[in-house]
């Protein structure tokens, strides 16, 4: 009663006044404490048990094609009864990376909302790329037991800063973001993979697409040129989902040994 007798003796201008300051309290409470979750905020959900292989999400290189990805997930189920998935990609897969990047961190969160163990992920040519950015942006240094990248230009490709050059206006989000040099590489490479993190990077050195073949290669990385394990190799880039030679690499990667470069030419 006492508070009611006085807030009716204040003048209407001043409980106006008062009404706004106490309005501001609240708002400044609010935000601090969503600021306050924000930066507490847990990571992504799942975190990977190496010795429990999950399912495997295979990522497309530019262009969003699944023909070749489809035949190695089919012998990494043959071969080892896990689940495999051939991701789709925004668009025609050519879009944004970054993009393309949260479709995978999509797929990866399905994975473990449903149950999974762990998660391993293969990049193949740009999907490797889209790999690296899911691990550097998304949260995927704590998700993936493994990542596999076969000809990832990660340094970028040549071709890329070509097709830009002879068709100013034609070289889509993808190929600007893949030519050598470009913003989103240059800070990937500012970006260490974590040590923690088993990661396979394998190439052909007669890729004609990622120029040079060697941008595959990946500092923390385990780096396999894939003639200097199989000389004489024929595949290129093209080959390297359905080659082999690679298909035992990749095998081996996904395994729960310690991940090491191939001795020897495991294709039989």
């Amino acid at each position: 009663m006492r508070i009611t007798a006085w807030w009716r003796g204040i003048s209407p201008r001043r409980r106006l006044l008062m009404g706004g300051v106490a309005v501001a309290a609240v708002v400044v409470v609010a935000a601090t404490v969503v600021a306050t979750s924000g930066t507490s905020a847990a990571p992504r959900a799942g975190t990977p048990d190496q010795n429990r292989p999950g399912p495997v999400l295979l990522v497309p290189g530019y262009g969003g094609g699944q023909g070749a990805l489809n035949t190695l997930a089919a012998k990494i189920r043959q071969s080892t009864g896990r689940t495999t998935e051939v991701l789709t990609l925004a668009g025609d897969g050519t879009g944004d990376l970054v993009e393309q990047a949260a479709v995978l961190a999509d797929a990866v969160e399905r994975a473990y909302a449903g149950g999974a163990p762990s998660v391993d992920v293969i990049g193949y040519s740009a999907g490797g790329v889209v790999a690296r950015l899911w691990v550097s942006r998304e949260g995927g240094e704590h998700q993936a037991r493994r990542v596999v990248t076969l000809g990832a230009p990660m340094h970028g490709t040549g071709l890329a800063t070509a097709g830009g050059a002879l068709v100013p206006g034609a070289c889509p989000a993808a190929c600007i973001q893949l030519a050598p040099g470009s913003a989103l590489l240059q800070e990937l490479d500012r970006e260490p993979i974590p040590s923690t993190l088993p990661w396979l990077s394998v190439w052909t050195e007669r890729d004609e697409t990622v120029t040079p073949p060697d941008s595959a290669r990946l500092d923390g990385a385990v780096n396999v040129a894939l003639q200097q394990v199989c000389p004489g190799n024929l595949a290129g880039h093209g080959d390297l989902p359905t080659d082999p030679a690679v298909t035992e690499f990749v095998l081996q990667a996904l395994g729960t040994g310690p991940l090491e470069a191939p001795a020897d030419c495991l294709s039989s």
